[in-house]
């Protein structure tokens, strides 16, 4: 399980440095990928894997689901982590996710994300937690 915060910049080449509890889990190789709500969402080979299966599972008939799947699995790309503990982020990804300097990794159960610390700091608004506990306790989840 990924958990935690943590500040990092990318190097002009594009590298950032994996933080070490994240490098763990994730191993020398992993997936990333575009995520939701402008970030950049990072999986393990075997969780990367399983998600394949989930959707290799699932019927082409649905319109969204086909836009979903070409956006969720073109924009992928596998990455090794360096002696230095840094992985290359392609240019697409960074465009993608407005990433140019300061970075925000951040644990999020079976996921990394990855965003600019821009829109991290813009996203952070939680002020409507309570509500939003409250839809999650509809559906089943609660803390």
């Amino acid at each position: 399980m990924f958990m935690g915060e943590y500040n990092h910049t990318i190097d002009t080449k594009g590298r950032l440095i994996v933080p070490s509890k994240f490098r763990e889990q994730l191993g020398d190789e992993f997936v990333v990928t575009k995520g939701l709500d402008g970030c950049l969402f990072v999986y393990s080979n075997e969780e990367w894997q399983r998600i394949e299966q989930s959707f290799k599972e699932k019927p082409l008939t649905s319109k969204d689901a086909r836009k979903f799947m070409r956006f969720f699995f073109a924009g992928a790309a596998s990455c090794e982590v360096d002696k230095q503990g840094r992985i290359l982020l392609p240019a697409n990804l960074r465009e993608y996710a407005g990433i140019d300097k300061d970075v925000v990794s951040v644990g999020v159960l079976s996921r990394v994300e990855i965003w600019s610390k821009e829109r991290w700091q813009d996203s952070g608004d939680y002020e409507d937690m309570d509500e939003i506990a409250e839809h999650m306790a509809e559906l089943g989840l609660g803390i």
